[in-house]
């Protein structure tokens, strides 16, 4: 029976040690479990906290950049900035903020550098370094347990060419044309309002793309839309109806500029008009219709035909900064260290001005007829009256600043921009004695070509009145240049813009749509505005009469505007885009880059990722981002 009973006990011990082992294992494995689970916790938990550190330093950087780029938006120069940040480094931070985010952490960001990139003075280059933490304690310190994170970011603010300049016609408030047929307006160009862009009352030829956008900041604001699409021509109307004229805009052949989306056609797709609207290469391309609901192509080649649209993007338009001329003695300095340095165009040809400040001059018949300098150092004090002949052309070199008014017709030699302090009035035709020639079949020898052509900017403090003052009337045109036609609007800063009133007499004591000049002197010289041939940019109204005695209108170049005012007397007007002040590329300047206006921009240039700490024993961890 004992050997019995043993080998019974031998069995129950076995089954124990069995027991024992799997418990062993068991256990062995929810402690591996338990380690695997707590390190993820441990993971996830850091990771957490690098990803909220990060949110709270890009907080930091948001709010030191925001309040830089506030001032230089509405001022439109660096004088702020530079008071304000010249100085700084990671020893001396400029420009400090604080802040929190509830129930998130804490953050504090400063500029620790400031430079202006090889002597550019259109550029500003400022490192922010943001600190962000978890404050547990809500001391409003960063202690020693607390995760926090620290990064850099380096930001350019630049003047730069302004985008107002891509458009044979925009305007800054409300964009409208009333009363025009097919044949009555015809733009071989793009259009563009900061508003809302009205057709009324007819439909205009339109041979390029219309843009709408949002502006809260224009009383009253606008949603961004285009009420109404324009008649349009076909690609075979326009090259029968423009293929030899020099100044317009060249029609899309696939045969002579490449297939769309490949590297020929992006040489050429911003300085060819082409009726058929689409989306190549992510962005628009040829003729469309673009507002806050995004980018429409459309067809419509008579008013008899309703016009079909096709939304190709939703993506909506947004605001362009237009620049801003109230502070004249930003450019009186600009005009007085100018040096033409451009010793031979781009042919090898020398350039005549080489070495010459800025200057304007005029033909005078005194001492038997020679040229004279009227500007000094490329400024003249007052007002000027500049008129040119096909045998005496005004000439023109680099930009001039004039004090007051610029009253001017005539024929016009060179490259320059006239920069007024008041007006600028156009009392007759303005032409080029060598106007470019936009035809051809190589780009680079079509810019090489029209490099060396006849170039005038006119840029007005005030506005750029269109005829002689003393045939204004009412209605036409002073009921278009007076409120409600003119709109107010806020500034960056919330400060109120009343509206342009041409009848508002300023501190010349002459009304703001008349000039400096008597009456009796602008009569004297006065003739109808048939051609104008030129960048007009105003920082007001750019209204008048065009056309008064007879023969129609025809506009090679731009107008930039915040209210356009102009009244037609006689038709059609043409207006056809001067594409020497559009830029090359993002890398290359416009082929003509004569100091025009410039536009705030500001762009983020490198991430540097400094170091992250959950606030234990670990090591910091750093990576930079480019």
């Amino acid at each position: 029976m004992q050997p019995k009973r043993k080998k019974k006990l031998t069995k129950k011990g076995a089954a124990l040690v069995s027991a024992m082992i799997v418990l062993s294992l068991l256990a062995v494995a929810s402690t591996s479990y338990v380690n695997r689970a707590t390190g993820t916790v441990r993971v996830a938990t850091r990771q957490s906290k690098d990803i909220i550190t990060s949110h709270l330093c890009e907080a930091g950087t948001q709010a030191v950049l925001r309040e830089l780029w506030r001032p230089f938006k509405v001022e439109q120069k660096f004088n702020s900035m530079d008071e304000e940040c010249t100085g700084a480094s990671t020893g001396s931070p400029r420009s400090s903020l604080s802040g929190t985010i509830p129930g998130v952490g804490r953050y504090s960001a400063g500029i620790v550098s400031f430079e202006t990139p090889e002597g550019d003075t259109y550029k500003r280059v400022v490192t922010v370094r943001s600190v962000g933490w978890i404050d547990t304690n809500n001391n409003g310190n960063v202690d020693e347990n607390e995760a926090r994170k620290v990064v850099d970011v380096s930001a350019q603010y630049e003047l730069a060419r302004s985008q107002v300049f891509d458009y044979t016609y925009f305007v800054n408030n409300y964009g409208w044309m009333d009363g025009f047929g097919p044949r009555d307006l015809i733009v071989n160009g793009d259009m563009r309002a900061n508003a809302n862009f009205d057709f009324l009352n007819g439909s205009p030829t339109v041979n390029g793309s219309v843009y709408a956008t949002v502006n809260d900041k224009l009383v009253p604001k606008s949603v961004g839309l285009i009420n109404a699409a324009p008649v349009k021509m076909s690609n075979g109307d326009y090259r029968e109806k423009y293929g030899e004229n020099p100044r317009v805009r060249q029609v899309y052949s696939s045969s002579r500029f490449g297939a769309k989306g490949t590297n020929e056609y992006e040489k050429w797709r911003d300085f060819l008009f082409d009726s058929s609207g689409s989306m190549v290469n992510g962005r628009p391309s040829g003729s469309n219709l673009n507002d806050s609901t995004g980018v429409k192509s459309w067809n419509r080649t008579g008013t008899e035909d309703a016009g079909t649209k096709v939304t190709l993007d939703t993506s909506p338009t947004h605001e362009i900064i237009m620049p801003d001329l109230s502070d004249l003695n930003t450019y009186i300095g600009m005009s007085e260290s100018y040096t033409n340095t451009r010793q031979t165009y781009a042919d090898g040809t020398p350039d005549p001005n080489y070495g010459q400040e800025a200057f304007v001059e005029v033909w005078t018949t005194s001492g038997g007829g020679h040229y004279q300098r009227i500007s000094s150092d490329g400024v003249v004090t007052g007002s000027v009256m500049l008129i040119g002949s096909d045998d005496h052309p005004i000439k023109i070199n680099g930009p001039v600043t004039i004090t007051q008014d610029v009253v001017i017709k005539g024929t016009i030699q060179g490259q320059g921009t006239l920069y007024a302090g008041r007006n600028v009035h156009i009392v007759g035709s303005v032409k080029y004695k060598n106007g470019p020639d936009f035809r051809g079949s190589n780009p680079t020898s079509v810019d090489t070509a029209n490099e060396k052509k006849d170039f005038l900017g006119l840029a007005a403090r005030q506005s750029v009145i269109f005829g002689n003052p003393a045939e204004f009337g009412d209605p036409y045109p002073l009921r278009y240049m007076t409120p409600p036609f003119t709109k107010g609007r806020y500034d960056e800063n919330g400060n109120w813009i009343p509206p342009y009133n041409a009848n508002d007499v300023d501190s010349t004591g002459r009304r703001k749509y008349q000039s400096t000049f008597s009456d009796s002197a602008i009569n004297d010289i006065a003739s109808s505005v048939n051609q104008i041939d030129a960048i007009i940019y105003t920082n007001f109204a750019g209204g008048g009469n065009l056309g008064r005695g007879g023969g129609g209108v025809t506009f090679n170049g731009t107008l930039i505007s915040r209210d356009e005012a102009m009244v037609v007397w006689s038709l059609p007007i043409v207006q056809n885009y001067d594409n020497r002040i559009r830029e090359r590329a993002l890398t290359r300047k416009p082929l003509i880059d004569l100091d025009l206006p410039r536009s705030p921009v500001m762009l983020r240039s490198t991430w540097q990722d400094r170091g992250f700490s959950t606030g234990g024993s670990d090591n910091y961890v750093q990576q930079e981002n480019q």
